[in-house]
């Protein structure tokens, strides 16, 4: 936190609230779809925004504590094993992208970090279960999680564009 000034910390404070509390908000909707794992994964249209306005070092601590809180408030420990394998892969595939791609293509890296996510915890549940042939299953969770990316992904694209719009008023 060297060097961090006090709006930067706070900003990320804020993000992490708000992640936070969709995470928990999700957690009490019904799945859009009857079939185990798929979800929207709303609290990652936070994820994008800080990737690609604080970069990898705030945006890794929000993801952090939104998982390690997420967990706590959920009381399942094992939930905590998916998210952190899921949320660091689907970070480490996003972050590179920042570079390449435009503000109008934000969206692309959050289908990336989707299916990332989604390969990150299908070897989890490998491991945890002892099962390869979980990854069967890998084929719905990558279909729910494309369709999950493009929605948190254009939602994350358009709350840039609205936060770049105000910063320039």
């Amino acid at each position: 936190m060297k060097g961090m000034t006090t709006r930067q910390l706070s900003l990320m404070a804020l993000l992490t609230a708000i992640a936070l509390a969709i995470h928990v908000a999700e957690a009490q909707i019904p799945a859009p779809v009857p079939i185990p794992g798929v979800k929207l994964g709303l609290a990652n249209i936070i994820t994008v925004y800080a990737v690609f306005t604080l970069g990898a070092g705030p945006a890794c601590m929000i993801l952090a504590a939104r998982i390690l809180l997420g967990s706590l408030f959920a009381g399942q420990a094992i939930s905590l094993l998916y998210s952190l394998a899921g949320g660091l892969l689907c970070l480490l595939a996003m972050l590179p992208l920042r570079k390449v791609l435009t503000r109008k293509q934000i969206w692309v890296s959050s289908v990336i970090g989707a299916i990332f996510h989604n390969v990150g915890q299908i070897l989890v549940a490998i491991v945890v279960t002892g099962t390869p042939a979980i990854a069967s299953y890998f084929p719905v969770l990558l279909l729910s999680g494309i369709a999950a990316g493009l929605f948190t992904g254009f939602a994350a694209q358009a709350l840039i564009a609205r936060m770049d719009k105000r910063k320039k008023q």
